[in-house]
């Protein structure tokens, strides 16, 4: 029987396993500034390993394979990626619907450079009205 680790006790890849096949499509709650950000340095990874294996078979008999694999995965990726963009704003305090910043076409760049600075804060300390505070389990377990 596999015993459960603790949030202190994950590696990377159990943070991308969180985000991307535990809480698939679940935006509620609240997100950990590790959990967005372990869990976006994996994606980003897997993304540039896609992309260039779609360039490498570009111009060869597999250029429609492995663009149909880039194809997959974006769709694949997209929603956990959304998910864990509002858990981490209900983090800070913030709706979800902040994440409509970076797609609204005028404001995107700003937008973003928003987005980046909220995922960077710390979250909010306690109970918020979206959920517990994350970290307390974490606190809880040093004491």
């Amino acid at each position: 029987m596999e015993r459960i680790k603790s949030e202190s006790e994950y590696n990377i890849f159990d943070w991308w396993k969180k985000v991307y096949i535990n809480n698939y499509a679940n935006f509620s709650g609240r997100a950990r500034r590790s959990e967005y950000w372990y869990s976006f340095l994996v994606h980003m990874l897997m993304f540039i390993f896609v992309a260039l294996l779609y360039g490498i078979f570009e111009f060869t008999a597999l250029d429609k394979f492995s663009l149909l694999i880039a194809i997959i995965y974006i769709l694949l990726s997209a929603l956990p990626t959304i998910a864990v963009s509002v858990r981490r704003l209900h983090d800070t305090g913030r709706s979800g619907w902040w994440y409509l910043l970076c797609v609204i076409p005028i404001i995107s760049y700003i937008g973003s450079i928003v987005l980046l600075i909220f995922y960077c804060i710390e979250g909010d300390r306690g109970s918020n009205k979206y959920g517990p505070d994350p970290k307390e389990d974490i606190d809880l377990l040093s004491n």
